[in-house]
């Protein structure tokens, strides 16, 4: 055996199987994804007043929330990367929403100050197990 396909074979090895946080976040996105287009006015409200054509933001978001979810659960090479990237890109609504918190603009726990605050830097593991997607590995046979 080279030293080559040794290396390779320990590499696969300590690589192990995908991991499962994608799948979870993959649930997520695709409950909250759905979300965008059940209440919508309210999913509105979160997004930072600076932001044009909110109903317009929340659409395209819950489209390529739920389009996410779907590209993590059939572990495509892009879904990861874009998951990352939206999840990004929807940071200032979370952050608006901690902002508005005890106001009362917000129903139920979204009015929760320190809940809302708590929630801001839960977005960092979410894009971590979005970076960790990757597609599933072919077995030798399918090759």
């Amino acid at each position: 055996m080279s030293a080559s396909t040794e290396f390779a074979e320990t590499s696969a090895e300590i690589a192990g199987p995908p991991p499962k946080s994608p799948l979870w976040l993959a649930a997520l996105l695709g409950g909250v994804g759905a979300l965008h287009f059940v209440i919508p006015k309210t999913m509105a409200e979160t997004i930072p007043s600076w932001v044009p054509a909110k109903r317009a933001a929340v659409c395209a978001s819950g489209v390529v929330e739920v389009a996410c979810a779907v590209g993590l659960v059939r572990r495509t090479s892009w879904a990861g990367p874009v998951t990352a990237a939206t999840l990004v890109a929807i940071w200032p609504a979370n952050i608006q929403m901690a902002r508005d918190a005890g106001t009362g603009r917000h129903p139920g726990l979204a009015d929760n100050k320190p809940l809302m605050w708590a929630r801001v830097p839960l977005q960092l593991p979410m894009i971590w197990a979005a970076l960790r997607a990757r597609p599933r590995r072919r077995s030798p046979e399918a090759r």
